[in-house]
């Protein structure tokens, strides 16, 4: 369990540095090239903490997408040039909100 805490803090840490760049709104999200690509690469990050987080644990919070999570981070890093800009900003959007609550009320 002490590995999984480990890895729901590096979600945690990835959803800050995602709102850091995010709360700069969808405008410049979109103009600026830097910022997408490190926001993806945050969401990177989730989806391997996710992959890495163990199956009792994924199981006791299955209210967390985890499947999902996984898949897009595969998605972000074996085929990248299906990316869709406008779908990051959308789970920046709604998604990214949701995750943070989730990964809050199990890490307090």
């Amino acid at each position: 369990m002490r590995d999984d805490i480990e890895r729901l803090r590096d979600i945690e840490e990835a959803i800050i540095k995602i709102e850091k760049y995010a709360v700069q709104g969808k405008a410049e999200f979109f103009e600026n090239e830097l910022i997408q690509t490190w926001i993806i690469f945050q969401l990177q990050v989730i989806g391997e903490a996710a992959r890495s987080t163990s199956e009792a644990t994924q199981q006791k919070y299955a209210r967390i997408d985890w499947r999902n999570i996984i898949d897009f981070r595969n998605l972000l890093v074996h085929e990248y040039f299906r990316v869709d800009i406008k779908i990051v900003w959308k789970i920046i959007e709604t998604e990214i909100p949701k995750l943070k609550r989730q990964i809050a009320k199990i890490l307090t």
